[in-house]
């Protein structure tokens, strides 16, 4: 019998379903929906079920998809989408998208992965929510110096309506780093690096969940912050870092600027590569990249800074 490959294309409210073996269906994207579209799948057995990232439409059905147990890959629709283009797929409707969804299972095949537990699409949720609020605050606060003064009043509202919900969602952030435990670890061990701290660790433990558990190339790559070559025959193109989770590399950059100039081990590197003739920018990009491998290297060995293995790392 020849495996089964299962593409889902998610909408808000409809769940369009195509099959290898030539089947295709549309169920509710609803709770109703998504219990029977699992049942049925569980009772198959297929090798791989793709999706694509719908701006949040896909947590219900790929949470209860891997609460069953199936193999399961919530893939970029942007890669998706260069794979239809690639094969001359250039038409565009749900039903097309849950047919190249599953052929790009089938023809691709990539590994199968667990969906974020509920504790860390909580924390996820908050550290993006924090994100949003500090961007209206910052927008606000540009208007209120523009403003007239009989609108003034208003801004000044919203602002500190803002600031409220800018503690609240702290004092969530630390209620939920108290009762989880793990995290707690991790935030402590990723603290004591000089530079970084507990915002920037959540933001990280939230963005890049994979940390510690992956080899330097893979975590620099998963980050962003891996050089790519542009070189065609006998010219050579300058490395340019490429994609990536854009929140995780924000919070690198951050830190390596201030570890730049306040951490010892950074400086020092920072610095040897300005004297060797590199520009500023790259000189802080290769910081962001070493940076990311000392706390990968900390957090697989559960070691707290160490300056001399910083150096090495």
């Amino acid at each position: 019998m020849s495996e089964l490959y299962v593409g889902i294309d998610v909408s808000k409210d409809r769940l369009d379903v195509a099959f290898s073996d030539g089947r295709y269906e549309a169920v509710n994207n609803d709770g109703g929906g998504r219990r029977e579209l699992c049942e049925r799948l569980s009772a198959q057995g297929p090798q791989l079920i793709v999706l694509e990232a719908s701006g949040g439409y896909e947590r219900g059905i790929a949470g209860e998809l891997s609460a069953a147990g199936l193999a399961l890959r919530v893939v970029n629709p942007g890669q998706v989408r260069h794979f239809a283009k690639a094969k001359g797929l250039l038409a565009k409707t749900d039903r097309l998208d849950a047919r190249v969804l599953w052929q790009f299972a089938q023809q691709i095949q990539p590994e199968p992965r667990e969906i974020p537990s509920e504790e860390l699409q909580a924390l996820q949720g908050l550290i993006e929510r924090r994100r949003q609020l500090v961007e209206m605050l910052t927008m606000e606060g540009n208007r209120l110096r523009l403003a007239h003064k009989a609108v003034k009043r208003s801004h000044l509202r919203i602002i500190r309506t803002l600031k409220q919900q800018l503690d609240e969602i702290d004092e969530d952030l630390g209620k939920l780093l108290r009762e989880y435990g793990v995290w707690r670890e991790k935030v402590e061990l990723l603290e004591s690096v000089p530079g970084i701290g507990e915002l920037t660790s959540l933001k990280l433990i939230a963005t890049l969940p994979e940390l510690g558990t992956l080899n330097r190339k893979q975590i620099s790559a998963l980050a962003g912050v891996a050089p790519f070559n542009r070189d065609s025959g006998n010219w050579r193109g300058q490395r340019s870092i490429y994609g990536g989770r854009a929140m995780a590399r924000s919070a690198l950059y951050m830190s390596a600027l201030v570890g730049s100039r306040h951490n010892p081990v950074l400086r020092v590197f920072y610095q040897r590569l300005l004297q060797a003739g590199k520009r500023k920018k790259v000189a802080l990009v290769a910081c962001m990249r070493k940076l990311l491998t000392i706390l990968n290297v900390m957090l697989k060995e559960r070691r707290g800074w160490d300056p001399q293995r910083a150096a090495r790392a």
